[in-house]
Parts: structure tokens; sequence; C-alpha cells
């Protein structure tokens, strides 16, 4: 009988070691700035590293399911959740232009083409 407990208690401590030494899944997204902004935008890429805003060109808060006013318009646009495809970034990119901003009469391409960011967190 103690042969046998012996047996049992290794078996559960490589069951233990197996799933601790296992790599956690880790969730891939597809990185739009660099797929997508600073190619169709190079001019915004110096303006969007010096402000230290990298993702939150689109996103605002801890959550990157918080999106502001452009990221929603681009979420729009894209259509789909982790696309990969540059193409189609930069076509939901060019779309998203056409979408209004917060600054009054002005699209976020107007502000694209002066020079600034688009989107503005809450």
């Amino acid at each position: 009988m103690r042969k046998s407990w012996t047996w049992i208690a290794c078996g559960v401590a490589f069951v233990g070691a197996a799933l601790v030494s296992v790599p956690q899944t880790a969730q891939a997204r597809p990185n739009y700035l660099k797929m997508g902004f600073v190619v169709v935008y190079p001019a915004l890429k110096d303006a969007a590293m010096a402000e230290g805003v990298q993702c939150n060109v689109c996103h605002f808060g801890e959550k990157k399911t918080n999106r502001n006013d452009y990221g929603k318009a681009v979420a729009e646009a894209l259509g789909a959740t982790k696309v990969t495809d540059a193409k189609v970034i930069e076509e939901a990119l060019k779309k998203a232009e056409a979408g209004k901003s917060s600054v009054e009469g002005k699209t976020f391409g107007d502000l694209i083409k002066m020079g600034k960011l688009p989107g503005k967190n809450p």
C-alpha cells in the first residue's frame, strides 16, 4: 500500500510540474500603429512617439476595449477584430478619415492633414 501512495504522489507531482511549465497563452493582437498608422501617415509617427501616445492614438485607459473617437471609427472601418492584412488596415485608416472628430467642423482626415493626431481621449 505504501508503494502505491508513493507512485500516486510522484504522478501528482509530475502532472503539477507539467502544468506549471506549460507556457501561458498570449493574445496576439496586430500592431495597428506599426502596421498601418505610421505607414499611412509617416509624418505623424514622430508626433505619436513624442507625445508617448502610441496605442493611445486609438485607445485610452488600461483596457484595449476602451477606444477613443478615432479608435471607434477605425474599428468600424475594419469591420473585424485582429485584422492582420496590412492592405485592409490601410484602407480602414483611409476610410476612418471621413469620420467627424471632436474638433468642431473637422474630420479626422482634416486633423491628420494639419499634422495633429486624430483621436481625443474622453
